[in-house]
């Protein structure tokens, strides 16, 4: 009980000193209970809509995927004979059946051509209007598509959009453009969390989107009462056979839940991954708060241990005031976490994609893990200190307070951390000069981990020889008052390079980050100069393929020389030694491929491959199967025959454009998959005439007016928007790790206020003899600057050999350049100074309003 009383005692006279601390904790246990609840709210949301729009059981055909997505390479959804609904309304327990059609290939603009697909990059779905889709939905105004000229869409998509009822849209399928207006709009009974729906009447959806009546994409049924949905499906089989994909509604839902769960786990596991740095981050703030806060109270713990108290007692009241501070700053965490995740909906809600707050999720185990996150780490940051208090004996009650180095200790960390970055160099070395990717991406993680243990560890020897430097470089122009910063700083090198360490570690990750992202850009923009010779390349950002009649208006610009097209198809492989493999990929396209993109070959030239009833393959599929030039391989095409095709060329396996893909020319492929089942171009090559690049640049795009889901880009075009993905994800990145910068930046302002308290006496004796305020308050500035730069130069350092070494492991993958983006880390190493600046404001302002009388006094 006593130690329980003087550690609450402890806690509540120094909570002001606490406080940074705490909040350090909050931000932390926050990020991470942010995370989990958005995640699960994004969870329930999903799983409410699948669970509420699937029907008992679902038939599809064979060939349509599990989640119900209708994408295909013919533009086209694979589709069940009309029949199938009176078959199956005879199984037993059959309730209702009706048969549907709908595709997300569908691209819908509106009377501008602007598209209406999310933002978000949800889904845009056509299909048709069923009893299925009215359980869910309801029709909010208007009515429901009747005839060829009206279609209804969702009432979050009308309001995106302004969309009214008699408004005319375009949707735009494989088939042709379909115009209609809007004949009704309906709502959702469930949260929408970002879907375009539009619907129109069944035979209209099945002209529009099959090209064809008697067909449907799906047939929902419905289960009699009393029947389960797992006895209906062995019902509706045993009538239909195993002809077609039969799936309950939890088979249904558990199938899209997967394919979400995908992405859900890489968003939730990298954003708990930058939680995880902020609380490392957070543990050099709370061991230099509680270092210091013992060393300030050496005299007063001398004297507990003079009175009786044990060490284990000192020990443990420090840990329950570390206790107190985890409790504290986990609790506030909490609740700001889910402040957190409504403001992320809130942000979502802004891209397009609906989370209602109403669906909002907090399991028990959230706050459990954030409490349990917050408490342990806050107090096992704290044992050094506290054991540090346990060591203090009762006579340091006879000195001033402060309790002496340990130049024993001091030494062997010195030597601990020579040797964990010594080990972690060598590894770096043996990453940059792995032959395989693997192989190297293991010694670079390794490396990554010594180093940065290595330099944390060493970080009191680092602070001690650069901060003299720095002194040299940057204080001593300022005279007396810089001298007497530099001696601060380098007055307890332990704190010094904990301060400095824990800005280190968010400033390397920046560095390394930004070396790599740049480095992708230079490569990827040094290899499209090497190998595309096109002039421009046409395509649909979000993988849909072209339309005839997009190929037939790009082929008919004027300007343009010759238009090569690209098609993928699916077959398994028979090689000469005996071996299947399914699911490989054949690249068809004109043998004026081999003029647009120079691709390296290790055996024959790449034109040869397009010659007939020939391919080529790859160099690593090559070695691995024993092919050679002139060998045979049956390749059997997923929607057509079996062919037997020649070898006539083997790729090079450091290609970065097209790696590792097999060629093979248009017109052998149309030899063995029918004209209705030969896929549709996923991209398009143009070469301009002579000369009218430019006009031939203008003249597509105008072409391509009436088909606003395909983009023109030329080589500029290519690379802006190269640069442009790869900063936008580094932006996220760098927004995600300014969590961690922050919390080290309150660990800097912990560092100055603690230590302004530790220095009271002396700062009132230097004011006593003439010190003015203004030159106190630049004296901290300054100690603060060589710091925040101090750490800065350790990260950026670290950071940046972190970089150049991933960049020798992306030129295995054929990614050969390295660039360092100087003004980023340049940048970034003046902001540091600013950081300094910053972070000393409040604490240089209170000891300049320290009354100098009685600082002096102070004991």
């Amino acid at each position: 009980m006593t130690v329980l009383k003087t550690s609450m005692r402890n806690f509540v006279a120094h909570k002001g000193r606490m406080a940074l601390s705490a909040v350090a904790v909050l931000l932390s246990v926050a990020f991470v209970c942010g995370t989990l609840v958005f995640t699960d709210t994004m969870n329930t949301t999903f799983d409410k809509l699948f669970q509420a729009t699937a029907s008992d059981v679902q038939i599809s055909a064979k060939s349509a995927s599990d989640t119900g997505e209708t994408t295909s390479r013919t533009g086209k959804p694979p589709v069940l004979p009309a029949s199938v609904v009176g078959e199956v309304r005879g199984a037993r327990g059959v309730r209702s059946a009706e048969g549907t059609v709908f595709s997300t290939s569908v691209t819908v603009v509106d009377a501008d051509k602007d598209k209406l697909s999310p933002s978000s990059g949800g889904p845009t779905i056509v299909g048709s209007w069923n009893g299925n889709d009215a359980r869910t939905m309801e029709i909010a105004s208007g009515t429901a598509p009747k005839g060829p000229g009206q279609v209804m869409v969702d009432a979050d998509t009308a309001d995106r959009h302004g969309l009214k009822r008699g408004d005319e849209i375009g949707l735009i399928t494989a088939l042709g453009t379909h115009h209609a207006r809007v004949s009704g709009i309906a709502a959702f009974k469930v949260t929408n969390p970002g879907a375009a729906i539009f619907y129109l009447d069944t035979r209209t959806a099945q002209q529009t989107l099959v090209g064809r009546t008697g067909v449907y994409t799906n047939v929902n049924v419905t289960a009699a009462k009393g029947v389960s949905d797992e006895q209906l499906k062995k019902n509706v089989v045993a009538v239909l056979g195993r002809d077609y994909k039969v799936q309950t509604a939890k088979e249904v839902a558990d199938a899209n839940q997967k394919q979400l769960q995908s992405f859900l786990d890489v968003m939730k596991y990298a954003m708990l991954g930058f939680a995880g740095i902020a609380f490392l981050v957070g543990i050099f703030l709370i061991v230099n708060t509680f270092s210091m806060l013992v060393a300030q109270r050496t005299r007063e713990i001398g004297l507990l241990r003079a009175i009786g108290s044990s060490r284990k007692q000192v020990n443990r009241s420090v840990l329950v005031e570390a206790l107190l501070l985890g409790v504290t700053g986990s609790v506030l965490g909490v609740g700001a976490g889910v402040g957190l995740a409504i403001g992320l909906m809130k942000l979502m809600g802004q891209m397009d994609m609906k989370l209602s707050t109403d669906d909002l999720t907090v399991a028990w185990t959230t706050p459990a893990l954030g409490l349990l996150l917050g408490v342990v780490v806050t107090v096992l940051a704290a044992y050094l200190p506290a054991r540090r208090a346990g060591k203090v004996s009762p006579m340091a009650a006879l000195r001033d307070a402060g309790a002496p180095a340990d130049a024993r200790a001091g030494a062997v960390r010195a030597v601990l951390g020579l040797l964990l970055t010594a080990g972690g160099g060598w590894s770096l070395y043996a990453a940059a000069t792995a032959e395989q990717a693997k192989t190297g991406s293991g010694w670079l993680g390794l490396g990554v981990l010594l180093t940065l243990i290595g330099f944390v560890v060493v970080g009191p020897l680092l602070a001690g020889a650069l901060v003299r430097v720095l002194g040299a470089v940057l204080l001593r122009v300022f005279g007396p008052v810089g001298r007497m910063a530099e001696r601060n700083a380098l007055r307890n090198p332990r704190r010094t390079g904990a301060t400095g360490a824990a800005l280190m570690i968010g400033l390397a990750l920046v560095a390394c980050l930004s070396v790599v992202g740049s480095s992708m850009v230079a490569s990827a923009t040094d290899q499209l100069d090497k190998t595309v010779g096109t002039d421009f390349i046409v395509q649909e950002d979000n993988g849909q393929v072209i339309t005839k009649q997009a190929v037939r208006a790009v082929k008919d610009t004027p300007g343009v020389a010759r238009v090569t097209e690209y098609k993928l198809l699916d077959a398994t492989l028979t090689t000469p030694d005996g071996r299947t493999v399914p699911k490989e990929t054949i690249n068809a396209a004109d043998p004026t491929y081999a003029q647009d993109v120079r691709t390296k070959t290790v055996a024959g030239r790449l034109a040869d491959a397009y010659a007939p009833d020939s391919m080529s393959v790859f160099e690593g599929f090559a070695e691995d199967h024993g092919i050679k030039l002139g060998s045979t391989v049956t390749v059997r095409f997923e929607d057509g025959g079996t062919a037997k095709l020649t070898v006539r060329a083997i790729t090079s396996d450091e290609a970065v454009v097209d790696k590792g893909a097999m060629y093979a020319s248009i017109a052998t492929v149309a030899r063995y998959v029918p004209a209705d089942r030969m896929p549709l171009d996923d991209l398009l090559f143009v070469t301009a005439e002579d000369g009218r690049e430019k006009a031939a640049y203008q003249a597509l795009k105008s072409a391509l007016h009436e088909f606003p889901q395909y983009t023109v880009r030329d080589q500029t075009d290519y690379k802006q928007e190269l640069k442009d993905q790869i900063g936008q994800l580094l932006n996220m990145i760098y927004g995600l790790l300014a969590l961690a910068i922050i919390v080290a930046v309150l660990g800097v302002v912990n560092t100055l206020a603690l230590s302004v308290v530790e220095r009271t006496r002396e700062i009132g004796l230097m004011r006593a003899i003439g010190l003015s305020r203004r030159q106190l308050r630049r004296m901290i500035r300054l100690e603060s600057v060589v710091i925040a730069v101090f750490g800065a130069l350790l990260g950026l350092g670290l950071g940046m050999g972190w970089g150049a070494t991933a960049q020798k492991l992306l030129a295995l993958e054929g990614l050969n350049v390295l660039d360092i983006p100087w003004p980023t880390i340049t940048g970034v190493f003046i902001g540091s100074a600013f950081v300094g600046l910053f972070a000393a404001l409040v604490p240089a302002f209170r000891a300049a309003r320290m009354n100098v009388l009685n600082a002096i006094a102070t004991d």
